[in-house]
């Protein structure tokens, strides 16, 4: 699943379970509602649970809870608990051989590049709270 696919699926699922804070709802009533396969959305939820930004419950009454005031939630705290590498990434092979020095100042370029690029993503999502985007929904 790519970042921007699952930092979506974990703003609607963040979303769904602030408009119903504090009743507790199951991966089951999250995907059915989000519309994404259950078990894809668990994954994201534990990563989520692990970076305490959701809270699971457990007994009949159980499912997941936001823990997280929305208003102090934003998209890079999101984004930082469910990927594991960054939006730009590019994958260098080492390289030996002396005849590759373009190469590698061509890969050297593209590295501070994709950094630079990085830095204004997250520096732009510290700006976007949950309540945010859940006020834009809510006025439509």
């Amino acid at each position: 699943m790519s970042a921007s696919t699952k930092l979506s699926t974990a703003v609607k699922a963040l979303c769904y379970l602030a408009n119903s804070y504090p009743v507790p709802k199951t991966s089951s009533q999250i995907s059915s509602f989000i519309g994404i396969n259950a078990s894809k959305l668990r994954k994201i939820l534990s990563m989520l649970v692990k970076n305490k930004i959701v809270e699971s419950t457990y007994g009949m009454a159980g499912g997941f809870v936001i823990k997280k005031n929305p208003q102090k939630l934003h998209l890079q705290e999101i984004y930082c608990a469910i990927e594991d590498r960054k939006a730009f990434h590019l994958h260098i092979a080492k390289l030996n051989d002396i005849k590759l020095t373009e190469s590698v100042k061509l890969n050297n370029y593209f590295l501070e590049l994709f950094s630079d690029i990085q830095i204004e993503i997250e520096n732009k999502m510290k700006k976007i709270s949950l309540q945010s985007i859940l006020n834009k929904l809510n006025s439509k």
